[in-house]
């Protein structure tokens, strides 16, 4: 099957930048994703917009680059995502749920057949925050030489491109039914797909952060945590749900169990 005929799957697949300060970079990451057919480019409050040095960089995708969509925060460019995946290129004060090159590349595409999925990439200096890195459901790391692990933007977003359309060629390839990803999982026609056991949808990221808003209020009125001092209660439960991954259903739920503490909390 060609790409004229199915890269609607691929279209789905938005590559996010935070913050590039080199244009450059932005065109040499654009053409990167041509290659490997993305197109779906977000640029996060970029400290230098693309110029004639990014369209020379971009060579024949300037079309990439044209179309590339410009939003002042990470939350914006990933609003209606179903998931998103966040690269770090270091290791974090808290651990977060990991997936290799691979396997990002499966999940991507296997869930980019019920809602759009991102991966998102940082800053050239210092990549992304502990707080856009929370936004995000994994995290992703490619595993370079411990002892030359500089890897530049656009080599960075090649790498998991290619990564990503590995995936999707033999999501769509009948005679590749078992081929097993780096993760243990199986693409092509076994696939996994983007519900949960109970054939639920997972939830977009801005119902996710209405869920996680609802539980921080529901925790303040219990004096649980405290404004002032809120410490890493938030962070810890961000993971632990990423871990979990609740559906639709599940999110409804438990946002339902927080109305019910809230009412109980007003009620003393």
């Amino acid at each position: 099957m060609s790409d004229s005929k199915s890269n609607s799957l691929l279209d789905q697949v938005r590559i996010v930048l935070v913050n590039t300060s080199d244009c450059r970079n932005i065109g040499s990451a654009a053409r990167a994703m041509k290659t490997m057919g993305l197109s779906q480019l977000i640029l996060v409050d970029p400290i230098e917009m693309p110029n004639g040095q990014a369209q020379a960089l971009a060579a024949g995708a300037t079309d990439v680059l044209a179309n590339a969509k410009v939003v002042s925060t990470l939350s914006e460019a990933i609003e209606d995502c179903g998931l998103v995946v966040g690269t770090s290129a270091r290791s974090r004060t808290l651990p977060w749920p990991m997936l290799e090159p691979r396997g990002c590349g499966e999940k991507l595409i296997a869930e980019a057949n019920e809602y759009p999925v991102a991966l998102v990439f940082g800053r050239e200096s210092s990549g992304l925050t502990n707080d856009e890195l929370q936004m995000c459901h994994f995290h992703v790391q490619i595993p370079a030489n411990p002892d030359y692990s500089s890897l530049n933007l656009a080599m960075a977003v090649q790498t998991l491109s290619y990564e990503v359309r590995t995936s999707y060629l033999l999501s769509i390839d009948n005679e590749h039914q078992e081929r097993s990803t780096g993760n243990g999982n199986y693409i092509g026609k076994k696939i996994i797909n983007a519900k949960s056991e109970d054939n639920e949808i997972y939830p977009v990221t801005e119902e996710t952060e209405r869920f996680y808003q609802h539980f921080e209020n529901a925790l303040l009125g219990t004096g649980f945590i405290v404004e002032s001092h809120p410490g890493l209660v938030m962070t810890k439960l961000r993971r632990l749900f990423n871990r979990a991954r609740p559906d639709v259903k599940e999110i409804k739920m438990m946002r339902g169990i927080l109305a019910s503490v809230e009412r109980a909390s007003k009620d003393k």
